[in-house]
């Protein structure tokens, strides 16, 4: 069981290593500690709960602690930065033909209906969600006059 406990903590070192998600790091310690119980010739099971116990209250006793430490902030993407924002309507929105644009910053959207009802050419628009490349809008209550559409 030495040569299995040598490969779990390298295993778990090499993924933290790769990851820095601050989880494997945990399991890499447990294996240590069963490592060692099994070079003093531990059985199985005693290795297994040394493991399971070495990883779990390391886990809970100190991620929460390198959390605070370490926050992780959302970056929104630029993509991410248009929700809440006003569109125009430049190409009537139909949810059943999946046909529909909006006119978003300057830039031209595949765009859908959140509700699923058509709205037409000329309305405006309020982005409430980004799928992928379309956007998902809603009815903004005005019409935007045909000058302003450019």
């Amino acid at each position: 069981m030495v040569i299995f406990w040598i490969i779990v903590f390298a295993a778990a070192l090499i993924l933290e290593a790769a990851t820095f998600a601050l989880v494997s790091i945990w399991f890499a310690a447990g294996a240590l500690g069963a490592l060692i119980a099994a070079s003093l010739g531990a059985n199985v099971t005693v290795q297994l709960v040394i493991f399971a116990l070495v990883a779990g209250i390391l886990l809970l006793f100190t991620r929460p602690m390198l959390k605070k430490l370490f926050p992780s902030k959302f970056i929104p993407t630029n993509s991410d930065l248009e929700i809440g924002k006003t569109a125009v309507v430049i190409e009537a929105i139909n949810s059943s033909t999946g046909k529909g644009r909006v006119r978003l910053s300057g830039v031209d959207w595949a765009a859908v209906s959140a509700d699923g009802d058509g709205i037409s050419e000329g309305e405006s628009v309020i982005v409430k969600e980004i799928r992928s490349s379309k956007v998902v809008v809603e009815r903004a209550g005005s019409k935007i006059p045909a000058e302003q559409k450019q």
